[in-house]
Protein backbone atom coordinates (compact mmCIF):
# COMPACT_ATOMS: atom_id res chain seq x y z
CA UNK A 1 0.00 0.00 0.00
CA UNK A 2 2.99 2.12 0.73
CA UNK A 3 4.45 1.47 -2.73
CA UNK A 4 1.11 2.80 -4.52
CA UNK A 5 0.93 5.72 -1.93
CA UNK A 6 4.31 6.42 -3.32
CA UNK A 7 3.95 5.92 -7.21
CA UNK A 8 0.58 7.94 -7.28
CA UNK A 9 2.35 10.65 -5.57
CA UNK A 10 5.38 10.88 -8.23
CA UNK A 11 2.68 10.73 -10.92
CA UNK A 12 0.40 13.25 -9.29
CA UNK A 13 3.78 15.81 -8.63
CA UNK A 14 5.58 14.60 -11.42
CA UNK A 15 3.53 16.84 -13.82
CA UNK A 16 3.95 20.01 -11.64
CA UNK A 17 7.60 19.68 -10.94
CA UNK A 18 8.74 19.58 -14.52
CA UNK A 19 7.91 23.23 -15.44
CA UNK A 20 9.82 24.47 -12.79
CA UNK A 21 13.33 21.78 -13.91
CA UNK A 22 12.68 23.17 -16.97
CA UNK A 23 12.42 26.83 -16.42
CA UNK A 24 15.86 26.15 -13.94
CA UNK A 25 17.45 24.69 -17.45
CA UNK A 26 16.44 27.79 -19.35
CA UNK A 27 17.45 29.95 -17.34
CA UNK A 28 20.73 28.58 -16.99
CA UNK A 29 21.05 28.27 -20.97
CA UNK A 30 20.38 31.39 -20.86
CA UNK A 31 23.06 32.71 -19.01
CA UNK A 32 25.58 30.88 -21.02
CA UNK A 33 23.92 32.54 -24.39
CA UNK A 34 24.34 36.23 -22.40
CA UNK A 35 27.92 35.53 -21.06
CA UNK A 36 29.49 33.85 -24.25
CA UNK A 37 31.20 36.61 -25.66
CA UNK A 38 30.62 35.36 -29.32
CA UNK A 39 26.42 35.22 -29.23
CA UNK A 40 24.82 37.69 -27.03
CA UNK A 41 27.94 39.48 -25.14
CA UNK A 42 25.66 40.95 -22.26
CA UNK A 43 28.85 41.38 -20.67
CA UNK A 44 30.21 43.87 -23.33
CA UNK A 45 27.95 46.51 -22.26
CA UNK A 46 26.30 45.06 -18.74
CA UNK A 47 27.75 44.65 -15.03
CA UNK A 48 26.30 40.83 -14.49
CA UNK A 49 26.98 39.16 -10.67
CA UNK A 50 29.31 36.59 -12.01
CA UNK A 51 30.69 38.45 -14.54
CA UNK A 52 34.08 38.77 -15.70
CA UNK A 53 35.48 41.87 -17.15
CA UNK A 54 31.85 43.67 -17.47
CA UNK A 55 31.29 46.92 -19.35
CA UNK A 56 29.75 49.95 -17.87
CA UNK A 57 28.24 51.44 -20.89
CA UNK A 58 25.02 49.63 -20.50
CA UNK A 59 22.92 50.13 -16.76
CA UNK A 60 23.76 46.77 -14.74
CA UNK A 61 21.62 44.05 -15.18
CA UNK A 62 20.15 43.45 -11.67
CA UNK A 63 16.31 44.11 -10.13
CA UNK A 64 15.01 43.33 -13.67
CA UNK A 65 11.43 42.67 -12.64
CA UNK A 66 11.34 45.82 -10.72
CA UNK A 67 12.70 47.35 -14.30
CA UNK A 68 9.94 45.13 -16.11
CA UNK A 69 7.18 44.38 -14.38
CA UNK A 70 5.78 42.68 -18.09
CA UNK A 71 8.57 40.52 -19.26
CA UNK A 72 7.61 40.95 -22.94
CA UNK A 73 8.46 44.60 -22.22
CA UNK A 74 12.23 43.28 -21.33
CA UNK A 75 12.37 40.34 -24.63
CA UNK A 76 11.22 43.44 -27.03
CA UNK A 77 14.26 45.47 -25.60
CA UNK A 78 16.62 42.39 -26.63
CA UNK A 79 14.74 41.74 -29.55
CA UNK A 80 15.29 45.33 -31.03
CA UNK A 81 16.07 48.07 -28.31
CA UNK A 82 15.85 50.49 -31.71
CA UNK A 83 11.83 50.67 -31.77
CA UNK A 84 11.70 52.43 -28.46
CA UNK A 85 14.97 54.52 -28.83
CA UNK A 86 16.63 54.51 -32.09
CA UNK A 87 19.76 56.01 -31.12
CA UNK A 88 20.56 53.21 -28.64
CA UNK A 89 23.78 51.76 -29.08
CA UNK A 90 21.83 48.55 -27.93
CA UNK A 91 21.89 46.30 -30.89
CA UNK A 92 18.96 44.51 -32.25
CA UNK A 93 19.74 40.96 -31.67
CA UNK A 94 15.90 39.75 -32.51
CA UNK A 95 16.07 41.51 -35.76
CA UNK A 96 19.38 41.21 -36.93
CA UNK A 97 19.06 37.51 -36.56
CA UNK A 98 22.11 37.69 -34.04
CA UNK A 99 20.20 35.06 -31.83
CA UNK A 100 17.58 32.93 -32.53
CA UNK A 101 13.88 33.14 -31.08
CA UNK A 102 14.63 30.34 -28.72
CA UNK A 103 18.02 32.00 -27.48
CA UNK A 104 16.61 35.61 -26.90
CA UNK A 105 13.28 33.68 -24.49
CA UNK A 106 16.42 32.02 -22.49
CA UNK A 107 18.54 35.28 -22.15
CA UNK A 108 15.55 36.44 -21.31
CA UNK A 109 14.51 33.80 -18.75
CA UNK A 110 17.90 34.41 -17.55
CA UNK A 111 18.25 38.30 -17.46
CA UNK A 112 14.35 38.03 -15.59
CA UNK A 113 15.69 35.82 -13.41
CA UNK A 114 18.07 38.51 -11.83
Amino acid sequence: MKKLIQLISVVFLFPIALPYALAGDQIAEGKEIAFDRKKGNCLACHVIDDGELPGKMGPPLSQMQKMYPDKSKLRDQIWDATTKNPLTAMPPFGRHRMLTEQEIDKVVDYIYSL
